[in-house]
């Protein structure tokens, strides 16, 4: 499988289009040619078509097309406005048949916004298809941006939107993965974008874009909580059941929303309804719960690939505590996307929606697992610090349902000092997680809940989270077990700490620790391991390092945890080593 991911020297070059201009004129853009249209007006290829008219679209110029019923199955209707990776994008509000994409050839389309990015529904044809646009900005200004689509038939599941099941030919449907792509790239900040010209003579291969936007900075919340999607499993089934989910708050705030990711399902899912209410004990909530809307309903359909944000609600979240946030799944549910390492105890009711229970008694069943919550913002704040991470960021191996993972006693630091703003902490740690290779494919039913590679997940995972001002990357471990060479590590890390830049983050390393001992922790990972650390400790990529080797190693030998650490399996550090990490962290490095 062919990965879709952004080298340094291209990130870099998102930089050097920056040009003056003059303002731009009534009805002109930044390079000759039309004025600026809105994208629906510049239609002028036909992708989708109706199963028993195949003939009627011809997305790749051998008469192949996307299936509307497919569409539909996946909740991808005309018309339908989807938020996807932080972005809201509108699927073309087409007829199966008629004009609902443009094939990039310079044309200059009509944006508004301000953000940190701009997002393109995307999808190539003949390959993956790429090329240099311009933005041009309300102030005159201009910068180049370079987009790249992935193929349609053959680009990667684990970056796609959604994948559908078939392709229409006019010789009949075949059973072959269609797939579309929301690819960000980054926007000056501040500045409101007036014109985007796409990319001319990409090469070969044609580049369609169905819908463009500007992914706008949120202002006013700060991420409290977060878990990254790592698997699509199996659950339940559950029908007409309500789930109560315990998490953990860092920092807190006078107002709450919840974010419901759909991710890398195939259909959609309906909420019937969802509260939020902070934890008396179990199930149980202290006071009666808080309902949450959607855009002013009671519940939402996520469609596939998506995800649902709640309507803010004034509600005191406090912080360092643990929340319920309760939802309804009206319809039959057997697979979800969940975070696996929970490590806290969550509950599934009895029939019915029980999400206005103060009491725990219809919540008879525990679960292990995340499912379909992604996040919690709170009203006000200074932005959060991201944490990407595997495993020992994901507090495997600490104690259950006590919330001492390092993310969370990092938090607790931050709340209880008043020299460097007081961040909200999000843990986007995976266990068996790594930089360069995926677990999980990004597609389908599966057991493994490894997650898509860090660099296939940093812009949902990272650059896409409420507010984000810091990432800390402590990753690299699982690569190098695997067999990895540093030099693959290391190229992983470097872009990563690019595409943090190219987004205006502090990008901020840790050192991987030592796990000789363990059964793949052999001497050949170990010296790719301390490979990689001096990589970290003296290249000047990242903006600071915290040597987390250090702090974990045993000094009589250094290829192992300290036993003080080391919670048994030589990999993992137990609570005492967690709390030393979160400890270790000169707070000042986090402030950008």
């Amino acid at each position: 499988m062919r990965r879709h991911i952004w080298g340094a020297a291209a990130v870099l070059a998102l930089f050097t289009g920056l040009l003056p201009a003059a303002p731009a004129q009534a009805g002109t853009s930044a390079a000759d040619g039309p004025g600026p249209l809105p994208l629906e007006r510049l239609f002028d290829n036909r992708a989708v078509s109706d199963d028993a008219r195949p003939a009627d679209a011809d997305f790749d110029g051998a008469g192949g097309s996307l299936s509307a019923r497919d569409l539909a199955s996946a909740g991808w209707t005309p018309g339908r406005s989807l938020a996807v990776d932080g972005a809201r994008l509108t699927w073309p509000r087409t007829a199966p048949g008629a004009p609902d994409n443009v094939r990039a050839d310079g044309q200059a389309v009509r944006v508004r916004g301000r953000g940190n990015a701009l997002a393109f529904l995307v999808a190539g044809t003949g390959g993956e298809a790429s090329g240099t646009g311009t933005v041009q900005y309300r102030d005159g200004s201009r910068r180049s941006y370079r987009l790249a689509a992935p193929d349609w038939r053959s680009g990667p599941l684990a970056t796609k939107s959604v994948a559908l099941p078939h392709i229409n030919t006019p010789g009949g449907q075949l059973a072959e993965r269609a797939r579309l792509y929301v690819v960000t790239v980054p926007s000056a900040r501040g500045r409101e974008v007036a014109t985007v010209r796409l990319p001319r003579d990409p090469g070969a291969p044609d580049l369609h874009v169905f819908a463009v936007s500007v992914r706008a900075e949120t202002r006013g919340w700060t991420g409290t909580w977060s878990a990254p999607t790592a698997g699509y499993t199996a659950v339940g089934p559950w029908a007409d059941r309500s789930v109560r989910l315990v998490v953990h708050t860092s920092t807190g705030g006078p107002r709450v929303r919840v974010r419901l990711d759909n991710t890398f399902a195939a259909t959609p899912v309906r909420i019937g309804g969802a509260t939020v209410a902070v934890q008396e004990a179990g199930a149980g909530a202290r006071g009666e719960p808080r309902r949450l809307s959607f855009r002013g309903a009671s519940g939402t359909e996520i469609p596939a690939g998506a995800q649902a944000f709640s309507d803010p609600l004034d509600f005191d979240v406090p912080a360092d505590t643990n929340l319920l946030v309760s939802f309804h799944l009206p319809g039959p549910v057997a697979t979800a996307p969940v975070h696996s390492q929970a490590l806290q105890r969550s509950y599934v009711s009895t029939p019915g929606d029980h999400t206005a229970d103060g009491s725990p008694a219809a919540y008879t069943s525990t679960i292990t697992t995340w499912p379909l919550l992604t996040g919690i913002d709170v009203g006000g704040g200074p932005g959060s610090v991201v944490l990407l991470g595997d495993s020992i960021t994901d507090g495997v191996k600490s104690t259950p349902d006590a919330n001492r993972r390092w993310p969370n006693i990092l938090a607790t630091r931050l709340l209880n000092q008043s020299a460097v703003p007081r961040y909200g902490v999000l843990g986007q740690g995976i266990s068996a997680n790594r930089v360069v290779a995926d677990r999980y494919p990004g597609d389908g039913v599966s057991t493994d809940t490894g997650g898509v590679s860090s660099l296939h997940r940093l812009d949902r995972d990272v650059l896409a989270q409420t507010s984000a001002r810091t990432i800390v990357v402590f990753q690299g471990i699982n690569d190098v077990r695997w067999g990895a060479s540093a030099d693959q590590l290391t190229a992983g890390l470097r872009e990563i700490a690019h595409r943090a830049h190219a987004r205006g983050l502090r990008a901020v390393a840790a050192t991987i620790a030592p796990c000789e001992g363990e059964s793949l922790c052999t001497a050949a990972a170990n010296a790719q391991r301390e490979a990689a650390n001096a990589y970290l400790r003296g290249s000047g990529d990242f903006d600071a390092v915290l040597d987390f080797d250090a702090v974990l190693r045993d000094p009589a030998h250094p290829a192992r945890l300290s036993p003080a650490y080391d919670s048994g399996d030589h990999l993992h550090p137990g609570d005492a080593g967690l709390a030393a990490l979160a400890d270790s962290v000169d707070l000042r490095l986090l402030v950008p």
